[in-house]
């Protein structure tokens, strides 16, 4: 959808960390993205403090900036709370428990192991920077 007179278009969601590079490494390899044009490599002035990851299409999808003071979320009791979290959706039951691995070898931390939810399998993450995402499998409708 494009951005209209009615309704703004989201372009991306933002993750704020101390260290971008980093956290947009991680998201990078978990999921395929690529840097925009000028974020690949950090030699651009500014370029480490802001980057933007996009979709083969060169769709922007999540962006990374600098905030050094950024804690890692501690949920569910906090403090602090989370705000957002992102949801990622897996083909079957296998493929949760292999990107579960996969995010552990990346470097990420399980928060909540819901797997053997019949209705929503699911597994909470932490991210390099301690932000919170779920790995979503289809359920076993009843």
């Amino acid at each position: 959808m494009v951005a209209s007179h009615r309704h703004p278009e989201l372009l991306q969601t933002v993750l704020d960390t101390p260290r971008p590079r980093e956290l947009a490494e991680f998201y990078r390899r978990l999921l395929g993205y690529e840097y925009r044009p000028g974020d690949e490599d950090g030699s651009g002035e500014g370029s480490n403090d802001w980057l933007v990851l996009t979709d083969s299409s060169g769709i922007r999808k999540l962006a990374f900036q600098v905030s050094p003071e950024t804690p890692a979320v501690r949920w569910p009791d906090g403090p602090p709370h989370q705000m957002m979290h992102l949801d990622l959706r897996v083909a079957s039951y296998g493929d949760l428990l292999e990107q579960c691995k996969r995010s552990i070898e990346l470097g990420a931390k399980v928060v909540r192991d819901a797997s053997s939810d019949p209705v929503e399998p699911n597994i909470v993450m932490a991210d390099v920077s301690g932000h919170l995402y779920c790995l979503i499998a289809p359920g076993n409708p009843s």
